[in-house]
């Protein structure tokens, strides 16, 4: 079996889990119209995830839906899948739906947006086909694409999770809404370990850890989506990024520095404006000129190579900057690090020859598995990001451009052999991409490092060198970013290792513990070695017991511990503490330093 088949066959699994999922959705919904009746229970929006799934509902005037109710409508949803009752696609017309979903502005609102796109219109019944069980709750109907399992019967192990807000289209100047979070698998053993991951999960969470680990923090005069970053935070950004900076320098990248703001022209060029207005961080100065925060860096970075007239001999050039740029992300899509306004990017724009792209693409691959594997991560997978053939007005150049395009990037992960699966519009509007994949330690994949090969943006802003001929050609500019946004990144590392960094990447490696009063001058000795050493140590001289310094030393997640007492003053030794391996033993301290080196 090839590995492209592997992974389809895998998208196919993913596909009948989604559809089971959203049959657990609907079961939800049907059991709180049963319990509550409809008047309580207004139905909004209600998808399958990743995760499981989540409906979203306007209660009514009174009603007010609380955790405590979640084991009564669990014994109601296993009374539906109980009754195996069918699950049944038709298609209706516009006139149908109306009078179907007649109550209900929030379905009306839907069907006003599919008339317009003059899309075909599914619903899925549960049970009987018929409008009067409705409103009991005996059957079921909702508007929706689908897919479903074919049977309530087939949803073998569900569960629900928690409460939420949300507002209706995820706007927050429309009303608010309640949401119900759910999962279902097709045997118990998977939903059991789910929750088992759930609640380690909720143990590695970012927002708390780092909270503990003293690496961030939020303010709300600052404002929300916008971390400030302590000492010890800013410690773990500066290694991460000299790292990608050592292996961008290693293959011939310079660094380059941009402003943070852009005359609105720059992005109606690049054809930003158009497409992410809305997202933007717009600011108008005293005589009327519009210029936004830069969301992206790549507009900038055309700049810098148009100033001077280019040859062959002068490409590729490789630029690289990290530097932040601004999203007007809306307040209910926050998430600690996850979804922030202010995005740290590791950027770096090539703007090659084509003859010169499969090596620029391969320079920017070997990075990318040598940070991810020094942080950590040593497998990753790869997603082939496509246009959506189907709208391709979404997307900048020709049909034709774009599958060549296309073509180039599955020969290119064919040849390194990768394994690959391919995702239908997750491209960028102006290319397509390789996006690389992890999972962390509790089987979660994330999408991280990306490579993106663009020519829409160089034939915008008459991006060109002279060949060896005289002649004009067009550049390629390769997109790549590393950590891509430092925040989310942080976020992901923090919970894959639950906080317990790698030696290189921790924050402070080394506290020294001084058991009495007796030992501070040695220990401050200690401090001075091996911070010469280049070593990261911090002294914890308080007057508290050695157990209570140990413990505190630990839950700083401090790889290493050195105690001293007076044995190891009169000896001019350390005791080794490992956070990992626990007592090590004594030792001299030029061993140790050499050792921590």
């Amino acid at each position: 079996m090839s590995k492209q088949n592997v992974c389809k066959d895998q998208l196919d699994k993913n596909q009948e889990l989604l559809a089971l999922r959203h049959s657990g959705e609907h079961i939800l919904t049907q059991a709180m119209i049963r319990l509550f009746g409809p008047e309580r229970v207004i139905m909004a929006m209600g998808p399958a995830t990743e995760e499981g799934f989540y409906f979203d509902f306007d209660s009514g005037e009174g009603f007010k839906l609380t955790e405590d109710e979640f084991g009564r409508i669990e014994k109601e949803m296993a009374k539906i899948i109980a009754a195996d009752l069918p699950i049944s696609r038709h298609e209706v017309s516009i006139a149908e739906a109306r009078e179907l979903f007649a109550d209900n502005p929030y379905k009306q609102e839907w069907l006003d947006q599919i008339a317009d796109r003059d899309e075909k219109i599914s619903v899925y019944w549960t049970g009987d086909v018929d409008l009067a069980k409705v409103k009991t709750g005996e059957s079921f109907v909702d508007l929706c694409k689908g897919p479903h399992a074919s049977s309530t019967g087939q949803i073998k192990a569900f569960k629900l999770l928690s409460l939420a807000g949300a507002y209706w289209h995820g706007d927050e100047k429309n009303k608010m809404l309640t949401r119900v979070y759910g999962t279902a698998f097709p045997i118990q053993a998977e939903l059991d370990n789910y929750l088992t991951l759930l609640d380690e999960a909720k143990k590695r969470d970012h927002r708390k850890l780092g909270k503990e680990l003293d690496l961030f923090t939020f303010s709300e005069l600052v404002g929300g989506g916008l971390p400030l970053w302590t000492p010890k935070g800013t410690i773990l950004r500066h290694l991460l990024d000299d790292l990608v900076w050592k292996l961008r320098k290693e293959r011939g990248y310079e660094q380059v520095t941009i402003p943070h703001i852009t005359l609105k022209s720059l992005y109606e060029k690049s054809g930003h404006w158009a497409k992410f207005a809305n997202d933007l961080f717009k600011i108008k100065t005293r005589e009327g000129h519009e210029f936004a925060m830069k969301p992206m860096n790549c507009p900038h970075h055309t700049q810098i190579y148009a100033h001077l007239p280019r040859s062959y001999r002068d490409l590729p050039q490789r630029y690289a900057e990290t530097t932040m740029v601004y999203r007007d992300e809306q307040s209910g899509e926050l998430n600690g690090l996850s979804r922030v306004r202010c995005i740290t990017q590791d950027d770096a724009h090539v703007f090659c020859r084509e003859s010169q792209l499969k090596h620029e693409v391969f320079a920017i691959w070997d990075i990318i598995e040598a940070f991810y594997k020094a942080c950590g991560f040593p497998e990753l997978s790869l997603r082939l990001s496509l246009s959506d053939p189907k709208q391709m007005d979404k997307y900048l150049g020709t049909k034709e451009q774009w599958a060549q395009a296309e073509d180039q990037l599955r020969q290119f992960a064919t040849e390194r052999g990768a394994k690959y699966f391919e995702a239908v519009g997750e491209a960028a509007f102006y290319g397509p991409k390789l996006d690389f994949m992890t999972k962390d330690s509790l089987g979660r994949e994330w999408q991280v490092a990306t490579i993106q090969a663009d020519r829409n943006m160089p034939s915008r802003f008459e991006l060109t060198y002279t060949n060896e001929a005289g002649e004009k050609e067009q550049v390629v500019m390769i997109h790549a970013a590393i950590m891509g946004s430092i925040e989310r990144f942080i976020s992901i590392l923090i919970e894959h290792h639950a906080g317990k960094f790698p030696f290189w990447l921790a924050p402070v490696q080394v506290k020294v513990l001084p058991i009495t009063d007796g030992q501070h001058q040695y220990a401050q000795d200690v401090v001075s070695q091996l911070t010469k050493a280049k070593l990261r140590v911090e002294l914890d001289d308080r007057s508290e017991r050695l157990q209570a310094k140990i413990r505190d030393a630990q839950l700083q997640q401090i790889p290493y511990m050195l105690i001293l007492g007076a044995k190891e003053v009169a000896n001019q030794t350390v005791s080794v503490r490992s956070r990992d391996a626990g007592d090590l033993g004594s030792m001299d301290l030029t061993e140790i330093t050499s050792k921590l080196q």
